[in-house]
Order: C-alpha cells, then sequence, then structure tokens
C-alpha cells in the first residue's frame, strides 16, 4: 500500500521516514495518462520486495510546493530518499524490469549492513568496500572523535543542532595540526561533511575552506 503525501505531510511522510527505510516518491496527475500506466508498476515492484522500500504518492497539482521545491518539470517523476536525501530519481513510465532494477540500488548493500553493526572493525570493512561510503565515514570519524578533546567538542557542537560551531572548532584544530593529527582531524571533517550530506550549505562551504587549510 502506498501513502498519500502533501505539502504539509512530506516531511513527515518521505523525509523522516527514510531515515528508517528508503522510500520512492511519486509525483503524478490526475490529467497524465502515462501517470496511470507507472503507478500501478511501481506498486507491484514496491509490494515485491515485502517492506524493505516504501512507496509515497504526491498529486502535483494540488501540491504544488513540493513540485517546485524538487523540481518536477514532467510527469511521472520518480524520485528516492533515503536518509533525509533525495539518492536516485528517474522520468517517464519505465517497463517494470527497468523499475524494479531502480529499486534494487536502493537496498542495503553489505557495506550499509557493516555500518549497521557500529564496531570499528566493521566500520572499517565498509570502508574497504566502499571507500566514500557516507555512514562508515561518519561513525568511524565519531569513534575516533572519542580519543581527541578537541574533535569530541567539535563533535558535540554538532549533536547539539550547531554544525557551523563544531566544523569551524575542526577547521581551526586542523590548521594548527601537522602529520598523523593532522590527517586523523581531516577524516573526521570528512566523515561530517558525509553525515551532512554532501551538498549541505555548510559541508560545501567548509570542503573548500579545509582545502585552503590543507594546500
Amino acid at each position: 500500500m502506498s501513502v498519500e503525501a502533501t505539502d504539509a505531510s512530506f516531511a513527515r511522510d518521505v523525509i523522516d521516514r527514510s531515515h528508517e527505510v528508503p522510500v520512492v516518491v511519486d509525483f503524478w496527475a490526475v490529467w497524465c495518462a502515462p501517470c496511470r500506466q507507472l503507478t500501478p508498476v511501481l506498486e507491484q515492484a514496491v509490494d515485491a520486495l515485502e517492506g524493505e522500500v516504501e512507496l509515497v504518492t504526491i498529486n502535483v497539482d494540488e501540491n504544488p510546493r513540493t513540485a517546485l521545491e524538487y523540481r518536477v518539470q514532467g510527469i511521472p517523476a520518480v524520485k528516492a530518499f533515503r536518509d533525509g536525501r533525495m539518492v536516485d530519481q528517474f522520468t517517464g513510465a519505465l517497463p517494470p524490469q527497468a523499475v524494479e532494477s531502480f529499486l534494487r540500488t536502493l537496498l542495503p548493500s553489505e557495506a550499509d549492513r557493516l555500518v549497521e553493526l557500529g564496531d570499528e572493525e566493521s566500520l572499517r570493512k565498509a570502508i574497504a568496500l566502499e571507500p566514500g561510503h557516507p555512514g562508515a565515514l561518519a561513525a568511524l570519524a565519531r569513534l575516533e572523535a572519542s580519543e581527541d578533546e578537541t574533535a569530541a567538542a567539535a563533535l558535540a557542537a554538532i549533536e547539539q543542532g550547531d554544525p557551523e560551531r563544531g566544523l569551524s572548532m575542526l577547521l581551526e584544530a586542523i590548521r594548527g595540526a601537522t602529520g598523523e593529527e593532522r590527517d586523523r582531524l581531516r577524516k573526521i571533517m570528512v566523515g561530517v561533511f558525509a553525515d551532512l550530506g554532501q551538498n549541505h550549505p555548510l559541508a560545501l562551504r567548509y570542503r573548500r575552506e579545509l582545502a585552503t587549510a590543507l594546500y
């Protein structure tokens, strides 16, 4: 069964929920014939995954704010969310096999499963499998920060809702560090970027400042 979202409920039904399970959003309209072709294909493919992915539908005519925010220019438009961020999308009525392939890319990888375990050995195995895995980088950064007062204070500030202060503290520490300590702090900062989301304004800004501090 799909959930019908609105402008008012989108954050709860999609963004919040995607932290627990991947969510696929079907942007549609009553007058759209290809939408009527795609929606049952999506429903069948999602049902076959038995709860590993959830489907949300949203009528673009009745909810223009969300359609505008996510730059829906043609429908049907399907956008996939995981961990609070949009991770993939397609436009148009795809055949069943293509829809199934799209959904499979959203399922947890072996690295994802290792990150869920949370111990250092599992996190390092996850990074070996997927060197840029955001969850593994962020979790490992937290573990390594426990050994450093400055990094621990910075991450505490981030967890308390002040990511800018935390990133500023890490950057300042990097400017005064050398050798292995500097590289360890860099890895922690990269983990924070991954946790925020690579396109988060603070991640974009401090990634540039980090590059300047390092080089």
